[in-house]
């Protein structure tokens, strides 16, 4: 019969923006009770780091308030669009940006805000010998500001955490924090995180996502079997495991995703019966003793494996003989090798497991990477199969999943290949930094001068082969005849640099009356249109993978975002008429650019306002 504790509303409010500035404190009773942090929360609401410890319970390190306003400082970049190395770049949905992962998240951060479904990520598992981003600290948010309008060679670099480093696990938590803390606010409501992890680090990382997250938004820590057998050489145990740590954006939504994650998984063959929906799975196994040969549809007799040793199937063969004859018995061929496949029924509210088994081991990564590159040109990579389950948990067929430590892309492989698999047109986004490779690897010695490279490469590679795949088994024999005869295995690639408007931009009381002349244009001399056209989308927050057409209209260049009513018109040609503007009004799109520099003369840009105002009012009109 009390009116609302309003002190409690507001608690809760903060902690949905900032569940990091929400802890536990005794109150003047000497109960515990949420409290709000306030050092942390002046913290958020700063551009300059705040001193002012308090006691309570929170993860503390050296260097974290520096990293919170990292997360949080602006900065003067952009992403400058490179043909010549993207797959499909005007029709694509995909995206590979190149550069450090903390500005590409926040450049991301108005166009994709709340939109990502699924982020997976291969963090550094800082094991003394991993690099880490060491990001500058020793600076204001105005000095942050102006270091990140100049050139990369003053920007962010890498350094090997060594054991010895007394920032060891400090160094390693400043760089994760300010990339979850952006992380999250680009998964939807429903999104989910995932991140693979070993021990090293697992505490903590589970620490700075409770705080990132919130600890009522952590699911579980699913437990990988990445190796079978071996570790003779291990110290103490030979370790077959690793971790997948995951977190919901809002854990209210979690329940209906994972109810759906039975019905997800099988429709991933979208293959249904009187009795009820079912997949089909692999019929081999690697132990056990039901061993016989089994005839494939061209005649080819499976008897024994590429290494001479005897198949063992999962059931006896008169059950197998009666299965394939009631039908529940495919064959699937590809690149000239059978596979056996057997009717699995899909149990009602099937959840995932917490043990990952029989999900592909780290040999397996280095397989399918081997039969790309024919040279094991990276360590341990994660398996294709493991992402596509996580997948099945985490995705829809439509949604989009980021990775920010891309690696080898086997999350960018594992998306074309589901597709491929059910039909779906799932995107994705992948960001890498141009990390050199060491010149004694087998990467650096094949022509990879570092990991960004290898990592196009092969979703150009693994991309080829999908389709290659997909029409040898286009024949109606296999599970993939439920997919599309089109798999958008292309990418657009954005490289992350300095903006694109000169300095005057930013600071013109700076400029001196001799420098006047020399400011008339505030473009820098070496960008082209379509780079003015990137930057100028994450600007609006327009999707970066829509379609872009271009046209010339009155001699002048245009740039048409979208399908009519465009999303963006766009025209940084200089000599831009009052005809042209009348033109473009009557397409009647939703935004319109022009340089500032652009118009004939100043009246025509005095105009252009007027002119869209009385043939098409609802355009937003800018120019730069």
């Amino acid at each position: 019969m009390h009116s609302p504790n309003l002190t409690e509303g507001n608690i809760d409010r903060i902690r949905e923006l900032f569940p990091g500035c929400v802890t536990e404190a005794h109150d003047e009773h000497g109960t515990l009770k949420l409290s709000v942090d306030f050092d942390q929360l002046k913290q958020e609401l700063s551009d300059s780091i705040v001193e002012g410890p308090q006691e309570r319970y929170h993860l503390n390190w050296p260097g974290k308030r520096e990293a919170l306003l990292t997360a949080n400082a602006p900065i003067a970049k952009t992403l400058r669009p490179c043909r010549e190395e993207s797959v499909d770049f005007d029709t694509t949905k995909n995206l590979f940006i190149e550069g450090d992962n903390l500005d590409a998240l926040k450049l991301l951060q108005e166009t994709y805000l709340g939109k990502v479904k699924m982020i997976y990520i291969d963090p550094p598992y800082n094991t003394g010998n991993d690099f880490i981003y060491e990001d500058d600290f020793a600076e204001n948010a105005d000095e942050f500001l102006l270091r990140s309008n100049q050139k990369d060679e003053e920007g962010n670099r890498l350094i090997a955490n060594t054991e010895s480093n007394g920032r060891f696990h400090s160094d390693w938590l400043s760089m994760m924090y300010p990339r979850l803390k952006l992380a999250r606010n680009l998964l939807r409501d429903d999104g989910i995180l995932f991140i693979s992890m070993d021990e090293a680090e697992l505490s903590n990382l589970q620490k700075v996502s409770d705080e990132v997250f919130g600890k009522e938004n952590f699911i579980v820590n699913f437990i990988w079997q990445n190796k079978k057998g071996g570790g003779n050489d291990a110290k103490y145990c030979a370790v077959e495991h690793e971790y997948v740590v995951v977190y919901a954006k809002s854990i209210q939504l979690l329940p209906r995703m994972f109810e759906n994650f039975s019905e997800l998984y099988a429709q991933r063959y979208k293959e249904e019966d009187g009795i009820g929906r079912y997949f089909w799975d692999t019929f081999k196994r690697k132990s056990g003793k039901q061993y016989y040969p089994i005839t494939c549809p061209d005649g080819t007799v499976m008897e024994k494996d590429e290494y001479g040793n005897p198949l063992s199937w999962l059931r006896s063969e008169p059950r197998f003989k009666d299965d394939l004859k009631k039908g529940e018995i495919k064959f699937e061929k590809r690149q000239d090798r059978w596979s056996v496949m057997f009717k699995q029924r899909m149990p009602e509210g099937k959840k995932p497991r917490s043990l990952i088994l029989e999900k592909g081991t780290t040999g397996d990564g280095s397989a399918e990477t081997l039969s790309i590159f024919e040279k094991n040109i990276f360590s341990n990579p994660k398996p294709v199969s493991l992402l596509v389950y996580l997948m099945g948990i985490g995705l829809k067929e439509d949604d989009i999943i980021l990775d920010f430590f891309a690696g080898s892309s086997t999350t960018a492989h594992a998306v074309m290949q589901l597709n491929a698999d059910d039909g779906g047109n799932r995107k994705f986004i992948m960001v890498q930094l141009p990390e050199p490779c060491n010149e004694q690897s087998e990467a650096y010695k094949a022509g990879y001068k570092n990991i960004a490279e290898i990592s196009k490469e092969r979703i150009r590679r693994a991309g080829k082969k999908i389709k290659d795949e997909k029409e040898q088994t286009a024949t109606g024999q296999s599970i993939l005849q439920y997919a599309p005869t089109t798999i958008d295995t292309g990418f657009c690639v954005l490289k992350i640099d300095s903006s694109n408007m000169a300095e005057v931009y930013y600071t013109p009381d700076a400029v001196k009356q001799d420098d006047l002349f020399n400011a008339i244009d505030n473009i820098k001399p070496d960008r082209t249109p379509e780079d003015l056209l990137f930057q100028v989308l994450l600007d609006l927050s327009v999707d970066l993978s829509l379609p872009i057409r271009k046209e010339l209209i009155q001699g002048k260049s245009l740039f048409f975002v979208n399908q009519p009513p465009y999303d963006l018109i766009a025209c940084f040609d200089t000599g831009v008429s009052e005809e042209l503007v009348k033109e473009l009004a009557q397409y009647k799109p939703l935004r319109v650019v022009f340089r500032d520099t652009g118009f004939t003369t100043d009246m025509v840009k005095i105009n252009v306002d007027q002119i869209f105002k009385q043939l098409s009012p609802a355009t937003e009109v800018k120019s730069i």
